[in-house]
């Protein structure tokens, strides 16, 4: 049964394709294609033409033309592969010039709405210093007192620095603005120790961490006070960041979506900018020492034990800007194995002190400062009814039903077919072998096509503690994909499970569903290569999701019945695995896509197209019905960050579909953007 709803098009079928060319693809074309681009990029990062020449003729000078030589194919190779140009440069440089510079009409808007907030909490910024590069430090220091917000007090912390000229930098800003404050720590501590002692100068409500080198957009900390003045008991805050290198070019944005509990286990998405309530660090003890490189993820985690889901506010804009210099690595770069073992400890100390029993792991061998959380089953493991619905398709169910037989390697499960009237002689036969065997019941159905009936009715004819709803065009690859969508869907307050699904090319089917995409949904990193990533791993992590797809779906009984099922009269083959996914959401369920459950999707194989003349009415009919019903969420989804663009190519959304705090409608604040209340 065919689960992909999405409206193919041409241009769709070469969404997220990596379209850029390396010069070992041969052809002068291609080549030219990538020195064009090197080139592109090297004036790009430098500022404008003067600015790449000059840095040519100092690599030049200083290394030769082989230096220049060995320069360029840097450039042009980090173009070409994976560093995607087309978005960290030159598209995202086109974009943050149109919707994320603030010209003089928008900073008059600003200070007008500025003046309208009824309060205006201290906010006490925070930041160790050790041996910075100077002009890092000066430019950190300069975009805080650049602030368009007044009410800021900058508490610096020297953790005893062996340069003379940062205490002058220091002091010398703190003579022309008295909200400057600092200490300065006769023997180094480190990262922990250095941010307690600027914790203890800190007098404001909410604490806001800045690196040494970083830099905050200048209307950063209104728009913390903005949100504050819409939703006052936030316990935290987080805005979306970009990377900028020594020119001070912006690049890499990580454009994140609302709080996601499974995607902070996995990496420190709140990260920069975070804010959070003083007397919540107070209250957890700051900053603990022996977690230098993750002591931010390690307080977050801490102060999220304290707080609830919707004390947690995102915002999506970019506030911070996070110093990527190749004049100084970073503390997490030199010392990567440090900063990621302390990470785990931060992750099993949280999952621990709330009773939940999982195994904290790398997500992935070739990414292992993110973490992958296999959750413990219970004992004995629940029992799993596996559903899957079929019609003359013997070659597909055959392989289907033994990779469930042989290949998984899950305890206890039994698998009930639903057969939809087959007349091929072969499916008959292959159906009344499969009978025979004792973990496997033989439904009948017969009428018109109703995916959602059939479903339903299979769901009254089982027993099993889990529900896995299964296309017959699935192909198991990895033995332990049912264990882990179990692990998931038996936890208390999780609704439908999903899987990562990938065309028998290898090209990633399913990675997750967004709303919005094509008007109702798509799916995320369709036909993207198998390893992509997504946006800082995205693809290879867990996470919480609007939706996912009903061609490989876990969700406990309870959790389906406590939704009704699919809508079988409404929704009889599109759309009524969002529909139910988003039931699931407003009831506070929350929906989990899983990497780490792969499997093959053979899509298409077993019905046709929605769009052929026979299906398109029914198809219309249903899409329709989604708009009515889920007006006011399919445009907003919360784990789909507003700047990103529906059309998942380009990935910027222009304009992003998000109202700014001076704007009279703020569209993004609907109530079904508040986060789930179940635990």
């Amino acid at each position: 049964m065919n689960r992909d709803r999405r409206i193919e098009t041409p241009d769709r079928a070469l969404a997220g394709r990596d379209q850029t060319v390396a010069p070992r693809t041969g052809g002068l074309f291609k080549l030219a294609i990538f020195s064009s681009r090197a080139v592109y990029a090297s004036i790009v990062r430098s500022g404008g033409v003067l600015g790449a020449v000059s840095k040519a003729r100092g690599v030049l000078l200083r290394d030769g033309f082989r230096g220049l030589k060995r320069a360029f194919l840097h450039i042009g190779i980090q173009v070409a592969g994976g560093y995607k140009l087309s978005q960290n440069l030159v598209a995202y440089s086109d974009w943050v010039k149109k919707y994320d510079t603030l010209n003089e009409d928008l900073q008059k808007k600003i200070r007008t709405h500025l003046a309208t907030l009824r309060r205006k909490p201290l906010i006490s910024v925070v930041m160790p210093v050790y041996n910075p590069n100077l002009e890092h430090l000066d430019k950190a220091i300069l975009s805080v007192r650049s602030q368009i917000y007044p009410n800021w007090e900058l508490c610096i912390a020297d953790d005893a620095s062996t340069h003379p000229e940062i205490r002058r930098i220091i002091e010398r800003h703190a003579s022309l603005d008295a909200r400057v404050k600092a200490v300065y720590r006769e023997v180094n501590g480190h990262m922990c120790r250095a941010t307690n002692s600027a914790l203890e100068l800190a007098q404001g409500e909410f604490v806001a961490l800045l690196d040494h080198d970083d830099v905050l957009a200048e209307h950063a900390l209104y728009r913390v006070a903005a949100e504050l003045e819409s939703y006052p008991d936030t316990d935290i805050l987080y805005s979306d960041f970009d990377l900028i290198d020594d020119s001070s070019q912006r690049h890499s944005p990580y454009f994140k979506s609302d709080f996601n509990l499974e995607l902070m286990l996995g990496q420190n998405m709140v990260n920069h900018l975070g804010v959070y309530r003083r007397s919540l660090v107070e209250k957890v003890g700051g900053m603990r020492v022996g977690f230098e490189g993750s002591q931010d993820y390690d307080l977050v985690l801490r102060i999220f034990a304290q707080s609830t889901l919707e004390r947690v506010r995102h915002i999506p804009a970019v506030l911070y800007h996070w110093r990527r210099s190749k004049q100084t690595p970073s503390y997490s770069t030199e010392h990567r194995a440090r900063c990621v073992e302390a990470a785990r400890r931060a992750i099993e100390d949280f999952l621990r002190d709330r009773g939940i029993a999982a195994d904290v792991m790398p997500a992935a061998a070739t990414q292992t400062q993110w973490q992958r959380i296999r959750y413990h089953l219970s004992e004995p493991p629940p029992k799993v009814s596996i559903i899957v619905p079929t019609k003359n398709q013997p070659k597909l169910l055959a392989r289907c039903v033994s990779g469930l037989l042989n290949t998984t390697d899950y305890e206890t499960f039994d698998i009930t077919i639903v057969d939809h009237a087959s007349d091929d002689a072969e499916t008959i036969a292959l159906l009344a072998q499969l009978e025979k065997n004792d973990q496997i019941n033989i439904l009948r159905y017969s009428g018109v096509f109703n995916f959602s009936a059939i479903n339903n009715y299979a769901v009254r004819h089982t027993d099993g503690g889990v529900l896995i709803f299964l296309n017959d065009d699935i192909e198991i690859i990895r033995s332990n994909w049912l264990r882990e969508m179990v692990s998931h869907a038996s936890r208390p307050g999780i609704g439908a499970v999903g899987a990562k699904l990938y065309y028998a090319n290898t090209k990633i089917q399913h990675a997750g569903v967004v709303t919005g995409i094509a008007g109702v949904a798509g799916h995320l990193h369709g036909r993207e290569p198998g390893t992509a990533g997504g946006m800082y791993g995205e693809a290879i992590l867990t996470r919480e999701i609007s939706a996912v797809t009903a061609a490989c779906m876990a969700i406990s009984r309870s959790a389906f019945l406590d939704v009704g099922g699919f809508d079988e009269v409404h929704l009889p083959v599109a759309f009524n695995d969002v529909d139910l996914c988003l039931r699931l959401l407003t009831k506070g369920y929350r929906n989990i896509f899983t990497p780490f459950a792969e499997l093959i999707h053979h899509e298409s194989a077993t019905r046709g197209s929605d769009l052929v003349p026979a299906n398109r009415e029914r198809f219309l009919r249903e899409y329709q019905y989604m708009l009515a019903r889920w007006a006011d969420i399919l445009p907003y989804d919360r784990f789909f960050n507003p700047n990103r663009s529906l059309d998942i190519t380009p990935k910027f959304a222009e304009p992003p579909r998000v109202s700014r705090p001076w704007e009279p409608v703020q569209i993004m604040e609907r109530a079904h953007r508040s986060p789930s209340t179940k635990s």
